[in-house]
């Protein structure tokens, strides 16, 4: 179950091609340093995590999108029952995009700051989180805080997750098409996860959002969106371990439905292989 840390301000602007390169590479860099369950009882020791990234989208004779992003966390038990976990996330992009879906070329530059931490307690079939974050633009701002819990059977073969977030954006484009707009998304989880065998373990997780606000891109030519999109997730999963390999199988489906209409259906498939310490070391001397 993911911790529910809202990323409106990371796709914001999904279907804009001036900021949809940073957005993709931003998600990259921060989600993998969260930890994406929390266990029942604190870290016995503190983790730091630092991740950098370089990305070029290139094409023949142009000039096009470049990302640059760093991304720090700090994961610090305090006591056997509390813990806390903190990130910062700095991207920039530079470069050209299409304008307006011709053969145009418009220069951009953008930098983004976002920071976000959270405080945990556990107990002893179960844990408590409460997180915020906030993330600021040349022409967005976007604040949120969320609220997750988690309660285990007596085996701990069966996990139940609830939570809930909350994001309020402030939108402020260069181009001053609007001035002083908002958005505010409410998200809602309920989660369960069961430990069907040895080697089996599956997932169910139902979601909720509701938006209101300003939802079109304002870096689109005569982009009106509806001011209210609520949406509903379904996503299943089911890791298989393969004590042959040691390698695990990772299966999981993903339905979406919203009231602009979209409906939508994702299956994935991966197999992840450790890598053992029988492997020779590429420092090791000869």
């Amino acid at each position: 179950m993911k911790n529910l840390k809202p990323l409106t301000q990371l796709n914001k602007k999904s279907d804009s091609n001036v900021n949809v390169g940073a957005a993709l590479m931003a998600a990259a860099l921060s989600l993998p340093l969260a930890g994406n369950v929390h266990a029942e009882t604190a870290p016995e020791h503190g983790v730091v995590s630092i991740k950098y990234l370089d990305y070029l989208d290139s094409q023949p004779d142009r000039d096009r999108i470049r990302v640059k992003a760093t991304a720090f966390r700090v994961l610090a038990p305090i006591t056997d029952e509390w813990a806390v976990s903190a990130g910062i996330v700095t991207d920039s992009i530079t470069g050209a995009s299409p304008a307006f879906h011709t053969f145009a070329i418009t220069k951009l530059r953008d930098y983004r700051r976002a920071a976000d931490a959270d405080v945990t307690r556990y107990f002893e079939h179960g844990s408590l989180t409460f997180g915020a974050n906030v993330s600021s633009e040349s022409d967005y701002l976007s604040r949120g805080f969320s609220l997750q819990g988690s309660l285990s059977t007596e085996d701990k073969n069966t996990t139940f997750t609830a939570g809930a977030g909350f994001v309020n954006d402030e939108i402020n484009p260069n181009n001053k098409v609007v001035v002083g707009e908002r958005k505010h998304v409410s998200d809602f989880v309920l989660g369960v996860t069961q430990v069907v065998t040895q080697n089996d373990i599956v997932q169910l997780t139902l979601g909720y959002s509701d938006g209101s606000g300003y939802f079109s891109d304002p870096y689109k030519f005569s982009d009106e969106r509806p001011r209210k999109r609520n949406s509903g997730t379904l996503v299943a999963r089911w890791n298989h371990h393969l004590t042959s390999t040691d390698g695990t199988l990772r299966w999981s489906y993903r339905y979406y439905n919203d009231n602009w209409g979209i409906n939508s259906h994702t299956l994935g498939s991966e197999y992840v292989h450790p890598l053992g310490n029988d492997l020779p070391s590429l420092f090791s001397s000869p």
